[in-house]
């Protein structure tokens, strides 16, 4: 009794390991791989041994075979082997998803290069703060020296974008880890947020502020992070991550990994802008929402939203950019990015206060939409902007500050200055 009771007992035992703690079947090169790199690299192969590949049977020798058009290859122990895993590879399996990412702003980040804020970079700052700053999210030109090496001007490179030298475009492994290849690391907003924050785009910290990344932080074991399956509404729905609503499934949509799939507008520029079916996208983006939000609520959110673009554009961005483009054709300002102050006042104004303003809004951030966007956004415009675009050109001001926009800054009423008086009284017995 007590020995039968024992086999079996020690039968459900061995039943109940998990797969991951299993030995994994490899090939024979790839077993030649991880018996060398154990020793070698052990995190690298830690990390693969607790990754979905490896309970599938995917090795070393799987990612990194050569293939043979791929010229960043070299001969390991007898084998071709790619030292970058590009995406063409993970395509032999990931077909859509790597379709997907093709068409995305992701895998074109590099042609930022060229722009303003690359010009920052390079020629303001200098190369070195490019090559580790800006290129480390946006990505570049990875060039191959040849046996296994690269230019260091280059190379380490995780930029989302980056041109490959099999010039595929970008890195599966920026969002999913290298070797270990998880979902659930890609599902967690801090994964985006090694890109997405600061002065200039701060979606981790709007995010982080707002209501939903309240709700992650204090149901974060509800969220399911490591399911296969992971609907909106079904799988979980404690709160949403910036993979829910990017990227995600809902019972409505397939996961895409074209991250602007189900974004309408662009905020990124001067002026902000509709995108090409731009309504198509934001019902994709409502279909989110609607998984934990009623359809009024939906509906009166994007109401709110876009009346914030439109202020931004119509009261900032638009007459400021007016008197901008008369300066320049008046040859008050030169061609020359950034070789006088009230360039940099501009840029900061659109490109910094003016995106915090309006991403604020996007992500239900309150705080940046006001003291960090708006407050600024005026602040800026109003004592800096306005003042030196007259000093420099006298009346090419006039026009935007006659509008209904701007009237307040020819005075208050008097009922208008003893309201704000007796509010202030009232409120601090002062």
């Amino acid at each position: 009794m007590g020995f039968r009771f024992f086999a079996a007992l020690l039968f459900v035992s061995i039943l109940s390991i998990p797969a991951f703690a299993q030995t994994p079947k490899v090939s024979e090169h790839g077993q030649k791989c991880l018996d060398c790199h154990a020793a070698t690299t052990p995190g690298v192969v830690e990390q693969w041994r607790e990754s979905a590949h490896a309970r599938k049977g995917v090795d070393c020798y799987s990612c990194h075979q050569a293939a043979a058009a791929d010229p960043a290859t070299f001969d390991h122990y007898g084998q071709k082997i790619a030292v970058i895993v590009t995406p063409n590879y993970c395509g032999r399996c990931h077909k859509k998803e790597v379709e997907q990412f093709e068409k995305s702003h992701h895998a074109k980040a590099a042609q930022f290069i060229g722009s303003l804020d690359n010009m920052l970079g390079e020629i303001v700052e200098g190369g070195p703060a490019a090559m580790n700053g800006c290129r480390q999210c946006h990505g570049s030109e990875v060039k191959y020296l040849g046996e296994g090496k690269f230019d260091a001007a280059t190379w380490p490179n995780s930029g989302i974008g980056r041109v490959n030298p099999d010039k595929s475009l970008g890195t599966c492994a920026a969002c999913h880890g290298r070797h270990s290849f998880s979902s659930a690391l890609a599902r967690r907003p801090e994964n985006c947020g090694k890109c997405h924050m600061g002065p200039d785009h701060p979606q981790i910290e709007i995010y982080n502020e707002s209501k939903h990344g309240i709700q992650f932080r204090a149901n974060e074991a509800k969220m399911k992070l490591e399911s296969k399956s992971w609907v909106v509404g079904k799988d979980y729905s404690a709160a949403p991550t910036c993979a829910t609503c990017h990227m995600s499934a809902t019972s409505a949509q397939a996961v895409t990994h074209d991250v602007g799939d189900r974004i309408s507008y662009t905020l990124r520029p001067v002026v902000s802008i509709k995108l090409e079916n731009w309504e198509k996208r934001r019902g994709a983006m409502q279909d989110v929402c609607s998984a934990c939000h009623a359809a009024g609520w939906v509906e009166n959110f994007y109401k709110q939203y876009e009346g914030t673009i439109e202020l931004y554009n119509e009261k900032f961005a638009k007459p400021a950019k007016g008197i901008m483009d008369k300066l320049y054709a008046a040859g008050k300002l030169t061609r020359t990015p950034f070789d006088e102050k009230l360039e940099w006042t501009y840029y900061e104004m659109w490109h910094h206060q003016g995106r915090r303003a309006r991403m604020g809004t996007a992500m239900m951030g309150p705080d940046y939409t006001q003291w960090h966007g708006f407050y600024e956004v005026a602040k800026t415009f109003y004592t800096e902007f306005i003042p030196e675009a007259e000093r420099l050109l006298p009346g090419v001001t006039s026009e935007v500050m006659k509008s209904d926009y701007h009237k307040w800054t020819g005075g208050l009423t008097k009922e208008q200055i003893q309201e704000q008086i007796e509010f202030y009284k009232k409120r601090y017995k002062q």
